[in-house]
């Protein structure tokens, strides 16, 4: 993209009466950062068509306010603490359960398993929405209920989205809690689980958030989804073999490109 696309692309309304050049530089940096992964000064100092002193005195009150920080390693800014939560709960208030419900209620009827709608917050997921299996031995809804990403199916679905750099600094650390004794233990596993995620299409779980239970997930494409949002089925472990998990997978992905149209 050219950056005279990227600045028209960056417009949204009429140009204000009395314009504040220093504001609209702020926000413009902001805008930016949400289609680029990471920003350099010298990129922004080019892109506002201003000094690198100025572009640096703006990056400075950014990082003040928390709305942006720098990278771990190297000179980078990437979204901080401020910008990303103030995305999160502009995005809560996105009705994802009405949107989604008639898809889950679509899974829960053909694959007679217990259903769940499940968002990424960090390195947390959070269940917004479930519908439990009409069978007397089912796995029980988790609805309203918050778990370590890297120790559901949902949690890698959605965590294979993001740029291994972006997974690196979620997880700082090389030691992951354990839900259990079959969760990933390390950041190194984690990133293996990751990549078959990706190859695959889809993640699973086997007794790793909850002994007795195992889940397949499938994350919807992040460029129609108004946040990072997947589709999970749990079944007892008895039910969950290898074949069962390319089926369900199937079903999973076929609603989540139907969902597509819905969340444009």
């Amino acid at each position: 993209m050219k950056k005279s696309e990227v600045r028209s692309s960056l417009v949204s309304g009429p140009a204000p009466q009395y314009p504040i050049e220093s504001v609209d530089n702020a926000l413009r940096v902001l805008l930016l950062l949400g289609e680029r992964n990471e920003l350099r000064l010298t990129e922004v100092a080019t892109y506002l068509r201003v000094a690198t002193s100025t572009a640096h005195r703006l990056l400075a009150m950014l990082t003040y306010r928390g709305f942006i920080r720098q990278a771990d390693r190297g000179k980078a800014y990437v979204p901080g603490t401020a910008l990303t939560g103030v995305a999160f709960s502009i995005l809560q208030r996105f009705d994802v359960r009405q949107a989604l419900h008639p898809f889950l209620e679509r899974l829960n009827a053909e694959l007679q398993e217990t259903v769940h709608v499940g968002v990424l917050d960090g390195t947390t997921v959070r269940f917004v929405d479930a519908l439990e299996s009409p069978r007397a031995v089912r796995v029980a809804s988790r609805l309203g209920q918050s778990m370590p990403a890297h120790c559901t199916s949902t949690g890698k679905a959605l965590l294979a989205q993001l740029p291994d750099d972006e997974l690196r600094r979620r997880y700082p650390d090389e030691e992951l809690q354990q839900l259990t004794p079959n969760s990933v233990a390390t950041r190194a596993e984690l990133e293996r689980e990751v990549e078959l995620a990706r190859r695959l299409g889809y993640a699973t779980s086997s007794e790793e958030s909850e002994e007795g239970v195992g889940s397949v997930a499938v994350a919807l494409s992040p460029q129609r989804a108004p946040m990072q949002v997947a589709f999970n089925v749990s079944v007892p472990i008895s039910r969950m073999n290898h074949a069962d998990q390319r089926r369900i997978s199937a079903v999973l992905r076929g609603v989540a490109e139907e969902t597509a149209e819905v969340l444009h």
